[in-house]
């Protein structure tokens, strides 16, 4: 078994968790640590899962209301006096509603905010596409001084808020709504801007983000009883990519597969597809949204509609090397 790995990984009885839930206990392991750590929510403390902050420092804890647009404002002034301020919304409303306050008043002062977009993807299930929010990838990393963060599980979104809380810059680190598998566990590495190989091969790659990278990981498993051997990334930080990692698996390879459950327009796949156009020249297939909205359904309805799911990246990759 990969040491980066749970040992339950391909059992049924694997555990599963929200990533929304490792950031709850990671703010406030990071808030027992800094007192400069601040949370701010739009009324939505429960569903973010900042209530466990809120109880245990209600005096660095601040309910702004439906009012994205002035939490994020709000949140630059207090960094501009040291503290370090966590937002949180879900992903439809945070950067979906207030990307230009986002923009001007966070990223262009290089403010030390995390903006935290949680019920991102189209896991978020029976709330439709007007809460599934897939651009959010696209927006944020286009922003100069922006760190972008998928985590691929609750333990890892632990992990990326207590390295956020450290770093004095924007980020936005990327949550999702449904339970997921835990696939790393607490000595898994975790650093920013590192991505985790997760299991190697030279027929081709995967590069996923978020808890997709379980899906990636069972496909990968299946097709090696079809003699293809598949390598695995976890690129869990989109912005700034690890570029290293990802070269060096195209090097080997010569053919990447992007997986993300986010629109393919400017999101993972469009990240990977510019490192390797002008580094690399390299075939990258793109797996995610394709320039669709969401719809209501179950996680697992869903991803096998959006083509997401195991089955469906087996599928595509064996679309893809039959055209070969």
């Amino acid at each position: 078994m990969n040491s980066l790995l749970s040992d339950e990984l391909y059992s049924e009885s694997i555990t599963q968790e929200p990533t929304r839930k490792g950031f709850g206990e990671g703010l406030v392991d990071a808030g027992k640590k800094d007192e400069s750590i601040v949370a701010l929510s739009a009324d939505l403390v429960e569903s973010t899962q900042v209530e466990p902050f809120a109880k245990a420092f209600p005096d660095r804890f601040i309910e702004m209301g439906v009012a994205e647009q002035n939490m994020v404002t709000v949140a630059s002034g207090m960094s501009a006096v040291g503290k370090r301020p966590f937002v949180t919304s879900y992903a439809s409303f945070s950067p979906g509603r207030n990307w230009e306050q986002i923009r001007t008043t966070i990223c262009l002062n290089d403010r030390p905010v995390t903006i935290v977009g949680c019920h991102s993807g189209v896991s978020v299930g029976p709330d439709g596409a007007t809460h599934q929010m897939l651009e959010d990838i696209a927006l944020m990393r286009s922003l100069p001084n922006m760190i972008v963060v998928a985590p691929c599980d609750s333990i890892e979104a632990k992990k990326a808020t207590l390295e956020l809380a450290k770093l004095a810059k924007p980020s936005y680190l990327r949550l999702t709504r449904e339970k997921t598998a835990v696939i790393t566990h607490q000595d898994t590495p975790f650093k920013i801007g590192k991505a985790n190989v997760l299991r190697e091969g030279s027929d081709l790659t995967i590069i996923a983000c978020g808890p997709l990278v379980y899906e990636a990981l069972k496909a990968a498993k299946y097709l090696e009883s079809k003699d293809l051997k598949v390598e695995v990334i976890n690129s869990h930080t989109i912005k700034p990519l690890d570029e290293k990692t990802i070269i060096k698996s195209a090097k080997k390879t010569k053919l990447i597969f992007t997986l993300e459950e986010a629109q393919v327009a400017g999101g993972l796949g469009g990240a990977i597809a510019e490192l390797l156009s002008e580094h690399l020249p390299t075939q990258v297939i793109r797996l995610g949204i394709q320039n669709r909205f969401g719809q209501s359904g179950t996680l697992a309805e869903l991803w096998a509609e959006y083509d997401l799911d195991a089955a469906s990246i087996v599928r595509s990759i064996n679309n893809v090397l039959k055209a070969k």
